[in-house]
C-alpha cells in the first residue's frame, strides 16, 4: 500500500477550498414538471436546425472546423462586424472561462456586481484570482464610478442583469468604459430580449468584450454554443487560450441554421416578450413587487393574501410551486434576492399553470 500523499494533498491549494457552481434543478422526470428555473426557451429551435443536424451526422467521423469559421462569418455578418471580431465557444460559459484565463490571476483581480451570475466567482476561484465586489443598491442600478475605481483587471457585467432582469443603457456603459481601465465583459446572455445592446460601442472601445449565448433566444441550450464580440486584439488573445476543437460539428451546424432563420428567431422572441409582459401585469395585479424585465424571466416578490412578504414567504411560495410540479429559482443567500423568486417565461399554457398554482397558494392562507 502506498505511503505517499493522497490525490487531494497533491491538488492545488486553492482548489481544495473551491465551491462549484450550483445550477438550477434538472429533474430526471422533467416532462412531469413546468420547468421555469433555468431560463430556457419554451419553444423548439428553427426547423432548419433539425435538417442541419441530420445532414451533419454522416460527417461525425471527422473533426469539426477548429475556429468554427463559417459560424464566425455568419455571426459577424449578423452584427455588421469582421470575422476577426468574433470567437465561438462551447457555450458562453467557455468564453467567460477564457476571459479569466487570459486576464486574471492572483495579482490581477476580477470585479463583479453583486448579486449577479454566480459563475463569475467560481471561475475566479479556479484561477486563484481575488474578487472585488461592487454591490448593487435595491433598484439594481449601475454605478459607473464604483466600477471605474474598483481596481480590477477584468470586470464582468451582466447586462441585462440576472437575476433581476434590469437592463442598462449604452450611456451608462459608456460612462463605465470611460472610467474603468481594464477589460469590461458585457455578458449579454439576455440581450436579444432587451430593446438595446452594446454592439455599437465596440468601434470606440477596444477594451469592451460582449459575450452572447444561443441557449436562450435561439433555443439551443442543449447544444452549448456561445460567442464573443470584441476588438481583433482581444479576440486573438482568447483564441490563443481556446481548446482546439471546442465546438463540435453538430453544434456548429445547428447554430448556423438557427442564425440563418431570423424569421423563426423573431417569431419566438415576440411570443416570449408578449407572455412576459402579460405575466408581469398579472403579478403586479396580485401586488407582487416585480422588476421591469428586459430578459426572458421575471424577478418577483411573493406577497400573501394578508400582505406578508420576505424570505420565509418566498420559500413558502417556492415549496408550494414545487409541490404543484412548477420549478422556479430562488436565491436565498443575498438580502436583495432572498424575498424573491425568478420565474422563467414559458408558453402561455405553462404560465397559465403557474398562475393557477399561485392563486391556489394565495387562497391557502385564507383557508379557502
Amino acid at each position: 500500500m502506498s505511503s505517499g500523499q493522497s490525490p487531494a494533498d497533491l491538488a492545488l491549494a486553492h482548489l481544495r477550498e473551491h465551491i462549484t457552481y450550483v445550477p438550477g434543478k434538472q429533474p430526471d422526470d422533467w416532462d412531469d414538471f413546468v420547468k421555469l428555473n433555468t431560463n430556457e426557451n419554451p419553444y423548439p429551435p428553427s426547423p432548419l436546425v433539425e435538417e442541419a443536424v441530420r445532414a451533419e451526422i454522416s460527417n461525425l467521423r471527422l473533426y469539426p472546423n477548429p475556429p468554427s469559421q463559417l459560424l464566425r462569418e455568419k455571426i459577424a455578418d449578423l452584427h455588421g462586424l469582421s470575422p476577426s471580431q468574433v470567437i465561438v465557444g462551447n457555450g458562453s460559459d467557455e468564453l467567460l472561462t477564457l476571459c479569466v484565463r487570459c486576464f486574471a490571476n492572483a495579482e490581477k483581480p476580477i470585479g463583479i456586481t453583486t448579486p449577479s451570475y454566480s459563475l463569475y466567482r467560481n471561475l475566479a476561484s479556479l484561477q486563484g484570482a481575488p474578487v472585488i465586489d461592487v454591490p448593487f443598491e435595491a433598484d439594481f442600478s449601475l454605478d459607473p464610478q464604483r466600477i471605474g475605481f474598483c481596481k480590477a483587471n477584468l470586470f464582468f457585467l451582466t447586462t441585462p442583469n440576472a437575476p433581476s432582469g434590469v437592463g442598462y443603457s449604452n450611456g451608462a456603459l459608456v460612462k463605465t468604459l470611460n472610467l474603468f481601465p481594464g477589460i469590461l465583459v458585457a455578458d449579454e446572455a439576455y440581450a436579444d430580449f432587451a430593446p438595446k445592446n452594446a454592439v455599437s460601442l465596440l468601434a470606440d472601445y477596444p477594451r469592451l468584450l460582449i459575450v452572447r449565448t444561443l441557449s436562450k433566444s435561439y433555443g439551443l441550450a442543449g447544444l452549448r454554443v456561445g460567442y464573443a464580440l470584441g476588438s481583433p486584439d482581444v479576440i486573438a488573445l482568447l483564441d490563443k487560450a481556446r481548446e482546439i476543437y471546442n465546438v463540435d460539428r453538430l453544434a456548429q451546424a445547428a447554430a448556423l441554421a438557427a442564425i440563418r432563420d431570423q424569421d423563426h428567431f423573431r417569431s419566438t422572441k415576440e411570443k416570449i416578450l408578449a407572455t412576459r409582459d402579460n405575466f408581469t401585469k398579472w403579478l403586479r395585479d396580485k401586488k407582487w413587487n416585480t422588476y421591469d424585465s428586459q430578459t426572458n424571466f421575471v424577478f418577483t416578490e411573493p406577497r400573501t393574501s394578508t400582505g406578508r412578504t420576505g424570505s420565509e414567504v418566498a420559500q413558502e411560495a417556492f415549496d408550494f410551486l414545487v409541490e404543484r410540479k412548477v420549478l422556479t429559482r430562488r436565491f436565498a443567500k443575498h438580502p436583495l434576492t432572498s424575498s424573491r423568486l425568478r420565474i422563467s417565461i414559458g408558453t402561455e399554457i405553462e404560465m397559465g399553470i403557474v398562475a393557477k398554482a399561485i392563486e391556489e397558494w394565495l387562497r391557502k392562507e385564507l383557508g379557502k
